[in-house]
């Protein structure tokens, strides 16, 4: 097993998965080791090995990139037989970074803006602050550190599930919805991936957490070391503190909670957090507002693609037009309360029209249609036709976007350039 006295160098890795995280971490390491990169779908080059020679070879570590499943890919034996050897990016950065302060971010939902947001908020309070991560920085590609640099870590279950030495100053676990169940197998293996952020820390560590029924079964179960704070839902005191209209629904409010409760124990001042968050505009393609006229608020959120994703949007507005579809999560369910129902037409469009027609059915109303530009021209018509209201289109659709695009940025600038085509927003300048 590693300590701390082991430098990494004069060492033999194997990098498996050679992305942003497996180029980074090579760069890295490459000066004072030897390396060998072996990826799944990547042709031989220079410094890959071969399946025969990996096998024949004694490596140290393997440094595992967290898009690669355990159970599913071509390594998955020899995987197996070296657990004890798979280490991370982030292991690697803690072990030659062990005093730098680490703030880490995870959740289901919401942790690329709760990242971003909290990186401008110490930005703007003069910290030497990096943002890293899942977020598509990877920590090993930053340099000019200090012994004051701060990192905000956007970290996935992945990363926090296959990293062994791992340890964050603060940790944010935002919420837990079922997700990525074909990997983790249950929620509570999921639950369990997040929680480790948690059990890798000591006494004067804090966590930040979602009073979440997962994440009350991880506290019963495991004993923990770290200032455990949970996080409540008291949305209208925290929405008086500002005026950013962005965080009038409910998921960008909770995440918003995180940041304040952080805030409090880490004493920022308070004029300047606020003054930062009234200014923040989100990321794009995240409950991302495009347009707002005095008939319509236009929000673009196509990294949505679970329901759970999804609902928190819903409860958010009424007189709601719900754009919804694409390559649909496998037994997802729709639980949101019928109480919202009325608030919401939904316009179902993509390759699973009948999965989410089936899911809404005696819930919402909704209509399929053959593709994103005939719902929009529909939509237009029925505001039009009903100039005494405030609609709120909702592009969150709940599913995949690969049935179609590339990505879910790819369909979120897809659904910008159809908006553009609208006469009422004709205007608008996404």
């Amino acid at each position: 097993m590693f300590n701390l006295n082991d430098n990494l160098k004069n060492k033999k890795f194997l990098i498996y998965g050679y992305g942003k995280t497996g180029n980074a971490s090579y760069n890295y390491l490459k000066k004072n080791n030897k390396i060998s990169i072996y990826d799944d779908n990547k042709k031989t080059k220079n410094s890959f090995i071969s399946l025969k020679k990996i096998k024949l070879t004694e490596f140290n570590y393997i440094v595992l990139s967290p898009g690669i499943d355990i159970n599913k890919c071509k390594l998955k034996n020899y995987l197996k037989k070296n657990k004890e050897k798979i280490i991370t990016d982030l292991d690697i950065f803690h072990l030659n970074n062990p005093n730098n302060l680490k703030i880490t971010i995870t959740g289901t939902n919401g942790k690329s803006t709760t990242a971003k947001l909290l990186f401008k908020i110490l930005k703007d309070q003069n910290k030497d602050v990096k943002l890293v991560g899942n977020i598509g920085i990877p920590i090993l590609s930053k340099n000019k550190i200090k012994p004051s640099t701060i990192f905000v870590i956007e970290a996935s279950s992945y990363q926090i599930d296959y990293s062994q030495y791992f340890k964050t100053d603060y940790a944010f676990i935002l919420n837990i919805t079922p997700d990525h169940l074909e990997r983790h197998k249950s929620i509570q293996k999921y639950a369990h991936a997040k929680f480790k952020l948690i059990l890798n820390q000591n006494k004067n560590f804090y966590a930040f957490i979602e009073n979440n029924k997962y994440l009350n079964q991880q506290l019963k179960k495991y004993k923990t070391r770290s200032k455990i704070i949970k996080v409540s839902k008291n949305d209208n005191k925290v929405r008086q503190l500002i005026s950013n209209s962005y965080f009038d629904n409910i998921n960008n409010l909770k995440n918003l909670s995180f940041i304040l409760k952080f805030a409090k124990v880490y004493k920022l001042n308070k004029s300047k957090l606020l003054k930062t968050v009234n200014l923040f505009n989100g990321l794009d393609f995240r409950q991302q507002v495009i347009y707002k006229n005095k008939f319509v608020t236009i929000v673009n959120d196509s990294k949505s693609t679970s329901f759970s994703s999804s609902v928190n949007l819903l409860k958010s507005y009424k007189n709601i037009f719900w754009i919804v579809g694409g390559l649909a999560k496998k037994g997802d369910k729709l639980k949101l309360p019928s109480k919202y129902y009325k608030n919401i037409k939904a316009y179902i469009f993509g390759r699973d029209k009948n999965f989410f027609k089936k899911k809404l059915n005696n819930k919402i109303v909704s209509k399929s249609y053959s593709n994103l530009e005939n719902i929009l021209k529909k939509i237009a018509e029925e505001i039009k036709l009903n100039k005494n209201k405030h609609y709120y289109i909702l592009f969150s659709p709940s599913a995949a976007s690969f049935d179609k695009f590339k990505n879910f940025e790819d369909r979120g600038n897809y659904f910008n350039s159809l908006i553009k085509k609208i006469k009422f927003v004709k205007k608008i300048n996404v």
